[in-house]
């Protein structure tokens, strides 16, 4: 059986977040880390991917500075998304040469991923035929952007929990028009302690994958398979361990 480590790396900045990806790809090609699978909330941002446009980005330049949100133009597929807290953003950096080589089954299994932590809370979720993502209802919950490169995958999925909706309000989410965005905290009518939501996502993506999982501390990650100083210097903090220590095979 495969085996993933998942790592909580706390609230970053979306910049740090990617680097770090990048760093982390190239050590996974080079077949020096294991599986790994990122947690983090991100501070307010704007990411638009390869097949996105400014056209779909309706904040000006000066309402994005006065209200502190960052803007990056990115390498995944995609167009226009928004990551914040509250919102669950998972980056699993994995060689899908031990898994599958198929790009378009590695879409769905992120998918079905929170589509099974939905059901956890009786939240009923979908696949639109024409849409990557996770709906509910005609709302997606869940926005799903990748990057493959020697079968290493990079980025993943952004999955709104207790996310503040009205940052969508001043994009076109993924360039769709006529659909709309919700969160887990919106379906329930409160809020849900996201560690708790975090451990479902990981089991899932465990049972999913067919993958042992084994949650590390950032810092013990880092120290572990030595990787470079710049790692270990997130701008804002370190992960705190908000990930339940478990070990499940599946």
């Amino acid at each position: 059986m495969n085996k993933s480590l998942v790592v909580d790396i706390g609230t970053t900045e979306y910049s740090y977040a990617w680097d770090l990806q990048k760093t982390l790809h190239n050590e996974r090609v080079e077949g020096r880390i294991p599986d790994t699978v990122l947690f983090t909330e991100h501070t307010n941002t704007y990411t638009i991917g390869k097949s996105g446009g400014d056209d779909h980005l309706l904040a000006s330049e000066e309402e994005l500075r006065r209200n502190g949100v960052a803007l990056f133009r990115i390498d995944r597929g995609g167009d226009i998304t928004y990551h914040g807290p509250g919102q669950i953003v998972s980056y699993p950096v994995i060689d899908l040469n031990n898994y599958y080589l198929d790009v378009h089954r590695y879409l769905r299994d992120l998918e079905e991923v929170v589509i099974r932590t939905l059901k956890h809370y009786a939240v009923e979720a979908h696949r639109e035929p024409d849409y990557t993502g996770v709906w509910v209802s005609s709302e997606k919950i869940c926005a799903i952007g990748v990057k493959i490169s020697h079968w290493v995958t990079m980025h993943g999925f952004a999955f709104n929990v207790n996310t503040d909706l009205s940052y969508f309000g001043r994009i076109i989410p993924c360039g769709i028009f006529h659909k709309g965005v919700t969160s887990l905290s919106q379906i329930l009518g409160e809020r849900v302690e996201m560690s708790e939501v975090r451990n479902i996502v990981a089991r899932e993506f465990a049972e999913v994958f067919q993958t042992e999982i084994e949650a590390t501390q950032f810092e013990q990650f880092i120290e572990r398979y030595h990787l470079e100083p710049a790692c270990a210097k997130p701008k804002l903090r370190f992960g705190e361990g908000r990930m339940e220590k478990e070990h499940a095979s599946n």
